[in-house]
């Protein structure tokens, strides 16, 4: 905000302050400060809000986007106006938000308080709602909890939902015409935090009953989150459908998103020859490295086709193209997988098989080379 608005508010406090003579009214329990400025990209029906509060060490602000229609006694005139002091209210449900300061070529600033509706608070009494202290009345008006809201989330099955949950279904827009659409999605005994988890993640009912339209009607609460949070979409799921990987669990799918296998891989490794690869194969196989690159080079040694356990196996025991080269620059050419494997857990080197070979006439196998190193025979 523009400096005008940063010293503005001594000058403001200074310039509402009113001298009182006799039985002076109790000062409001909340107050703070407040700004304005226009709504980029929203247009000038609508400013972007910020209020705050300082209590002791503890600091609190608020900001949304709201429209100027809202705040009663502000209009776009008074806010293109060059300099005027403006006095304006947010009436909600639970309480009367006062703001008093001046507006400059579009943006404000000044101080606020809060009074709290005496027959919200005793509605809420009646609803069994306790602790309905100063703070928690304020953030009640500041995200709009009205008794109409709370009476409708009571009549979707949240007869005993906190308040604190309730703050949450508003700033996460948890709204309940959403929740009615989830419910109806066969998700009747969703929690207040897994419609909150939903929210912040995206999962639209839209959504949901796209998964469902594709074979993932069971998926609970915590899948359709994991779903959302590693972008395992429709589209995605369509792709690999027509890849012929249908039915995809939902932990096969989120592994599948989290390491990277995408329509593009599987397409990789059919033209390589691997056109039935599971997801757990698929899975597997991106963990350890056993890449199309990694299937190129050791086909062109003579190892085609090979099994997608016993790729990842060569690659989790590090049996490299080199270190097959290097075995048939030794005489051991076409050794088979499991003896390749079998060499490298138990330590069988170039620098080994030379070793051996130097003090014997015949050379030994694959698996007697094993053998010794099992037996202590070191370098």
């Amino acid at each position: 905000m523009k400096s005008i608005f940063r010293v503005s508010a001594g000058a403001i406090l200074l310039s509402s302050l009113v001298l009182v003579t006799g039985n002076a009214a109790p000062a409001p329990a909340i107050t703070g400060t407040w700004s304005i400025e226009p709504s980029r990209g929203r247009g000038s029906e609508f400013v972007n809000l910020e209020m705050r509060r300082r209590s002791g060490h503890s600091s609190w602000s608020s900001g949304e986007t709201v429209p100027v229609s809202s705040l009663s006694g502000l209009d776009r005139g008074a806010l293109a106006s060059g300099s005027s002091p403006v006095h304006f209210e947010a009436r909600r449900d639970a309480g009367i938000l006062r703001f008093d300061g001046s507006v400059r070529d579009g943006e404000g600033a000044g101080h606020f308080t809060f009074e709290a509706d005496p027959g919200y608070v005793a509605e809420l009494r009646r609803m069994g709602h306790a602790g309905l202290d100063d703070d928690r009345l304020f953030s009640l008006a500041v995200h709009d909890v009205s008794r109409t809201f709370l009476r409708d989330l009571s009549s979707l099955g949240f007869a005993r939902l906190g308040l604190d949950d309730a703050i949450a279904f508003r700033i996460h827009g948890a709204t309940p015409e959403y929740i009615r659409a989830i419910q109806g999605l066969g998700y009747r005994s969703v929690t207040p935090d897994e419609i909150v988890a939903f929210r912040i993640h995206g999962a639209t009912a839209e959504y949901v009953r796209a998964m469902q339209d594709l074979g993932y009607r069971s998926a609970t609460p915590d899948e359709i989150v994991a779903f959302r949070i590693h972008g395992a979409t429709p589209e995605y799921v369509k792709e690999l459908a027509d890849l012929g990987l249908t039915r995809v669990s939902p932990d096969d799918l989120v592994a599948m998103r989290i390491h990277g296998v995408d329509a593009e891989l599987v397409r990789t490794f059919r033209d390589l020859g691997y056109p039935a690869l599971s997801p757990d194969d698929l899975v597997a196989m991106r963990i350890h490295g056993a890449s199309s690159g990694f299937v190129r080079e050791i086909a062109a040694l003579g190892y085609t086709k090979v099994p997608a356990d016993d790729l990842v196996a060569m690659r989790i025991h590090g049996v490299s193209p080199e270190f097959i080269r290097e075995l048939g620059s030794l005489g051991y050419p076409h050794v088979p997988v499991d003896d390749l494997v079998a060499m490298r857990i138990h330590h069988v080197t170039a620098d080994f098989i030379r070793r051996v070979e130097a003090r014997r006439s015949e050379r030994p196998s694959p698996d007697e080379l094993v053998e010794m190193r099992i037996h202590g025979e070191s370098d």
